[in-house]
């Protein structure tokens, strides 16, 4: 069993209408999620999307550690960012093993957009994190990384290094999986990703159309 799961905190440029087109895209092309879960602080009601709520009051990004919470899922879980945008086969998501993307700008860094992981295999994050967000949320905490905003992906890659548990890369294991968003590109994907100011609400064809459900 395979559980693609997203996190919605309110306040920000996301609401519902991401998570409703983030579930039709999984459920178009990546058939072998057998549950598709958003955390959220929300009151969602959407079709084929299970929703589970926020337990801290975390701000922004940092909500997306909750989706580490013991408890919450067995078997294989994915992490996907709401702006992901999926535009053809994306089964290799659901194949079994500890991945994240490597980060676009720092190589050798991970990236939160997609997390790969098992059960509770890294609920031990939850828990460093919760036992003193604060400590973690402050710049610096994680000594001298390369990235120049401090937020969920530098304190994730601090903690798995720390734990001797760094994962796979996604781009080495399933080359051709990923695609970063390029308004130049007419076939893009499978798994589309947006970078920065980038987002599949303001991108031309042909995500437009596949965003939105109309091819």
């Amino acid at each position: 069993m395979a559980t693609l799961v997203t996190v919605l905190k309110s306040g920000g440029r996301y609401d519902a209408a991401w998570v409703e087109r983030l579930a039709r895209g999984i459920r178009r092309f990546a058939p072998g999620f057998s549950r598709f879960v958003c955390l959220t602080d929300l009151a969602l009601d959407l079709p084929g999307v299970e929703t589970l709520p926020l337990a801290k009051d975390w701000p922004a990004w940092w909500s997306k550690i909750e989706a580490f919470r013991p408890g919450l899922f067995s078997g294989t879980v994915v992490l996907l960012d709401l702006d992901t945008v999926l535009t053809g086969d994306a089964s290799a998501l659901t194949v079994p093993g500890l991945a994240a993307m490597e980060d676009h700008f720092h190589k050798g860094r991970l990236s939160s957009a997609i997390l790969r992981w098992t059960g509770d295999e890294l609920g031990f994050v939850f828990e460093t994190f919760a036992a003193d967000p604060a400590r973690w949320m402050a710049p610096g905490a994680c000594g001298a990384v390369p990235n120049a905003v401090h937020g969920d992906q530098v304190v994730i890659d601090h903690l798995l290094r720390r734990a001797g548990r760094m994962p796979a890369f996604v781009q080495a294991i399933h080359p051709g999986l990923l695609d970063f968003h390029d308004p130049e590109k007419p076939a893009p994907g499978p798994v589309v990703i947006f970078i920065g100011d980038a987002k599949p609400d303001t991108a031309g064809e042909p995500i437009r159309s596949l965003w939105h459900g109309e091819r």
